[in-house]
C-alpha cells in the first residue's frame, strides 16, 4: 500500500489530524501509525494488545494493516470495540465475524478474544472481558466515528467520559441503526439489533496509541462536529481531541471544509 503525503494536516487540541485524497491514500497512512505502535509494543514487552472496530469504513484500513510484512502477528493479542446483541456470531453483520474475514482469518493472531453477543449472562460476560481489558493497557485502538458522533458504540449524550466501566449494555439510537442500513450491513432498520456491548469511552482512552479512520461523505457533520465543537458527550469522539497520542485519517469526502 503505497504512502503519500496528506493534502492537509492540523492539530485541534492535542489531536492530530491528516487530510488524504482519497481512501486507499488514507488507509495506507493510517496503516504505518497503527504497526508502528504494535511494533513498539512488541519491542518494549514482548506482546502487543490492539482492540479493533468493525464497520465497512475501516475494510482499507484492517487490509493494509493484514499485508504489512514485518508485523509479528503471533506476538498480538486482539479485541474487538463492540457488539450486537442478540445476533447470531456466524451473522455476516456480526462484529466477531466481521474482524474475522477483513483481518484474524488473514493474520491469525496470537490471541483473539471475542466479545458474545448471545452470552447467556451478558453481565458475566461483560465481567469476562473487563478482565481481560485490565490485565494490560492496550498498545493501540483503532476506531472510526459513527454519522452521528458515536464513538465505538457510546452514543451522543448517554456517553460517559468519567464511566467507573469498561464495558456496557447501551440502546443504539436511531441514527446509528440507520447508518448499518446506510453501510449496507442491513436491508432495513427493523432488521438492525436495538441494542450492543460496548468498550467505554474511558475504556478506549486507556490505549497507549489512538488510529481513527474517518472517510466519506456521510461523515462530513460528524466530523465538523468532533473538531469544531466543544470536546463534549453530545459527540462522544471529540474526547480523542484530549489524547496524548491519537491521530484521525480522513479522505477529502469526509473533511472537504477542513
Amino acid at each position: 500500500m503505497q504512502v503519500v503525503d496528506p493534502i492537509r494536516s492540523l492539530h485541534v487540541d492535542e489531536l492530530a489530524v491528516y487530510i488524504y485524497r482519497n481512501r486507499e491514500e488514507m488507509a495506507g497512512a493510517a496503516v504505518v501509525r497503527a504497526a508502528q505502535a504494535l511494533q513498539a509494543g512488541i519491542a518494549a514487552r514482548g506482546e502487543a494488545r490492539a482492540v479493533f472496530a468493525s464497520a465497512p469504513s475501516q475494510i482499507e484500513f484492517l487490509h493494509g494493516l493484514g499485508e504489512v510484512q514485518q508485523l509479528e502477528w503471533n506476538r498480538v493479542t486482539a479485541f474487538h470495540l463492540d457488539e450486537y446483541l442478540h445476533l447470531p456470531s456466524d451473522a455476516p453483520q456480526a462484529f466477531g465475524q466481521f474482524l474475522r474475514e477483513h483481518l484474524f482469518d488473514r493474520v491469525r493472531p496470537s490471541r483473539v478474544w471475542f466479545l458474545d453477543g448471545n452470552a447467556r449472562d451478558i453481565s458475566a460476560e461483560i465481567d469476562r472481558y473487563e478482565r481481560l481489558l485490565r490485565e494490560a493497557p492496550p498498545d493501540l485502538a483503532c476506531v472510526g466515528v459513527g454519522e452521528n458522533g458515536h464513538l465505538a458504540f457510546n452514543e451522543p449524550d448517554s456517553a460517559d467520559f468519567d464511566d467507573p466501566s469498561l464495558l456496557r449494555v447501551v440502546a443504539l439510537s436511531p441514527r446509528s441503526r440507520l447508518q448499518q442500513v446506510h453501510d449496507g450491513c442491513f436491508d432495513a432498520l427493523d432488521a438492525v439489533p436495538t441494542e450492543a456491548i460496548t468498550l467505554t469511552v474511558p475504556a478506549i482512552m486507556t490505549a497507549r496509541t489512538i488510529v481513527c479512520v474517518v472517510p466519506g461523505p456521510t461523515k462530513r457533520e460528524a466530523l465538523q462536529r468532533m473538531l469544531r465543537g466543544p470536546v463534549s458527550a453530545s459527540c462522544p469522539a471529540s474526547i480523542l481531541r484530549r489524547h496524548p497520542d491519537a491521530a484521525l485519517y480522513a479522505d477529502l469526502e469526509a473533511a472537504p471544509a477542513l
